[in-house]
Parts: C-alpha cells; structure tokens; sequence
C-alpha cells in the first residue's frame, strides 16, 4: 500500500522519552517551535510552555507513509487538556487591581 499509512497513539512510558521532566518537555517545545515566525505563534509557545509546567500530559503520535520504495515515520507531539491547576494559574494571570479581568491572557494561536 502506498501514501499514507495512518497514525498511531505511543505510550511515552515505553519510549525513550519515558524519562523526560517536565523541564526536557519544555526545551523540546522551545526547540520545535521557537523558530516559528508571527507574535500569535510566540503567545501560542508560551501557552503550551505554562502547560507543560502546570502538568499537563503529553501526546505522543507516529504518522506513517510509504511511497513503494521508503518507509517513513515522524514523531508528532501534542498536549491533552490541562489540568486544573493550569486554569487557576490563568485566572491568576487575568486578576489585577480593576478585578477579574483586568489583564488579557492570549493563548495564541498554533502554528
């Protein structure tokens, strides 16, 4: 079968990304994304960072092809819905003296 093969969900605990801390999962994301071009794109980073570092798991995928000659896979990682603790932290950012919502909070947008 040739083109697209499908997508497969990992469990992380039998990688070798089983040992990442939560600090190895930020400087993955820095280093994938950092580069990306657009202040929209650097608020979505940012976002994705304070989740990461509020516990939020990460998803790990491997999409597959096959043109009749190669086999490729590629590695693709994303994040589940964050925790609680994420969305006090949120709330936090937006609280200031005129109240709730005196600050915006802008999660971007993915590149």
């Amino acid at each position: 079968m040739e083109g697209y093969l499908g997508e497969e969900t990992i469990d992380i605990s039998k990688t070798e990304y089983s040992m990442y801390s939560k600090e190895d999962w930020v400087l993955m994301w820095i280093e994938r994304y950092s580069g990306i071009d657009g202040s929209h794109h650097k608020d979505w980073l940012i976002d994705q960072i304070a989740r990461i570092v509020k516990g939020t798991k990460i998803i790990l995928k491997v999409n597959s092809w096959d043109n009749g000659h190669i086999k490729h896979k590629e590695e693709r990682f994303s994040l589940e819905d964050p925790p609680e603790e994420y969305w006090e932290w949120v709330v936090e950012m937006k609280d200031g003296e005129d109240g709730p919502d005196t600050y915006d909070y802008d999660f971007g947008i993915a590149p």
